[in-house]
């Protein structure tokens, strides 16, 4: 058998040596990033809040012992989890409850342990809402009217129930809500932008929910999953009061180019409701809010704090970065470039937030997805030979309508994409993502976690 060339036999050694070293550093960033996901698993955040653990639970416990029955709402990604360890701990008190779960994790639950005992469990639609939310938020109003003075009603609050709990205002049609909210979507609107145009559509959001809990009082345990967690904005401010007005409604819109392709039931109603004929929704000095106490239990700081601790056990040196936010494409590069600034050996920089995609393509992938390409593309240029490998992913396990939570990608994902016939410059126009990564072998598939507090980057350098 003839030798190979030395000169093609160092290259063979070093391809051979570089793949070991990413499929090391994927390894890593994998146990790091479900260190931060194990971080706020909903039944450890509500545990933490009932026993008045963790700041701002102080007076938890004073208000169930208090309580002559507990009612419950769970709503959201971690619904289930935090349904189920509510439950354990309220026991023979718990009047009624509903868990509002997404339905692509429906499957994985086991919701038959809530059927027997007192917690209903609806399957609603995510990330677009769908006639099942309609039926969620009716079916929960409908039980929260059997809530007395004397009775406590806990909301569990989580990433994504905006979609999975609608409840459109007198005249609005659902369809015509979901139009909308699907335009903003591809118009890259932010999550606050989102959900100021989906509390003035709503007959339950922006505080509305309260008006329905029959003068209890109400407690809300709240997974944040939105960057400084602003009550008005997490699920749309179910129960807090919200600072926007049916003007910043229509500004959003307009702002967005999605106001003149509304449908006119959407624009009669916010024009008339501007004029003063709508129902407005709860502002911070309304009475109603006197009976509220809202908890933050769990963030991505929580995330992230864990994901320090897990990098430092594996040798690594964690680096806090700022707040992901803003384009996808935008967030990925600043993130390349800032990493090729790092000289210290194995360093873990990282990051959480929500950036944004702005839809220009007719591809498939998510905005964690698409900040791992755009990261790709730029590491490719400017740092051929830098030993990076970077994990952008959404801490629920699903990223956009796809089954990745996220992307793994290296200044070599390029040419990976190259040897498997796709163009990483083709699919970041087309906003096809996933399909890139799956040709390329970047994928990160995790499967529902049953939490979200938003996205996390997560990247090791000269390791």
């Amino acid at each position: 058998m003839r030798a190979l060339n030395p000169e093609k036999a160092l290259i063979l050694k070093k391809l051979a040596t570089d793949s070991d070293s990413d499929r090391a550093a994927r390894a890593d960033l994998e146990t790091i990033y479900r260190a931060a996901v194990a971080a706020v698993d909903p039944a450890r955040l509500v545990g933490r809040a009932m026993d008045g653990s963790c700041r701002g639970a102080e007076q938890v416990p004073d208000l169930i012992a208090g309580a002559s029955r507990v009612w419950m709402l769970a709503v959201g990604k971690a619904a289930a989890g935090m349904a189920r360890e509510i439950e354990r701990r309220i026991g023979d008190k718990l009047a009624d409850a509903i868990a509002v779960i997404p339905k692509v994790s429906a499957a994985t639950t086991d919701s038959g342990l809530m059927l027997k005992k007192k917690v209903r469990v609806l399957a609603s639609g995510h990330p677009v809402p769908d006639e099942s939310s309609e039926a969620a938020a009716l079916a929960a109003c409908e039980m929260l009217h059997g809530a007395a003075v004397d009775d406590l009603v806990i909301v569990a609050l989580s990433g994504g129930a905006s979609a999975m709990f609608t409840r459109p205002a007198d005249g609005i049609a659902l369809a015509d809500k979901i139009a909308v909210n699907q335009a903003l979507l591809k118009a890259g609107a932010s999550i606050r932008e989102l959900n100021v145009v989906r509390k003035h559509l709503s007959a339950v959001k922006g505080g509305r929910l309260l008006r329905h809990c029959g003068g209890a009082r109400v407690l809300g345990l709240i997974i944040s999953d939105v960057p400084g967690n602003d009550l008005a904005t997490i699920g749309s401010g179910l129960t807090a009061g919200d600072w926007s007005s049916f003007d910043d409604a229509v500004a959003v819109m307009k702002r967005r180019g999605v106001w003149g392709r509304a449908p006119e039931s959407i624009r009669g109603y916010l024009e008339r409701a501007v004029a003063g004929e709508g129902d407005a929704t709860v502002k911070s000095n309304d009475p109603i809010l006197e009976r509220v106490t809202n908890v933050i239990i769990g963030d991505s700081d929580v995330a992230l704090e864990a994901a320090e601790q897990a990098a430092a056990v594996l040798g690594y040196h964690p680096d806090r970065w700022k707040e992901l936010r803003g384009e996808a494409n935008d967030v990925g590069r600043a993130l390349a470039e800032y990493l090729c600034e790092v000289t210290r050996e194995r360093v873990c920089p990282m990051a959480g937030g929500e950036p944004v995609v702005t839809v220009r393509g007719a591809g498939r992938g998510g905005r964690a997805q698409q900040c791992a390409l755009a990261a790709a593309i730029e590491l490719s240029e400017i740092a051929p030979a830098r030993r990076i490998t970077v994990l952008f992913a959404g801490t629920d396990g699903i990223d956009g309508p796809t089954g990745a939570a996220g992307a793994f990608a290296s200044p070599a994902t390029v040419a990976d994409g190259d040897r498997a016939g796709v163009s990483a410059a083709t699919a970041l126009i087309r906003n096809d993502s996933y399909n890139f990564f799956k040709a390329a072998g970047g994928l990160f598939i995790t499967g529902p976690t049953g939490t979200n507090v938003s996205d996390i980057f997560l990247a090791l350098v000269n390791n």
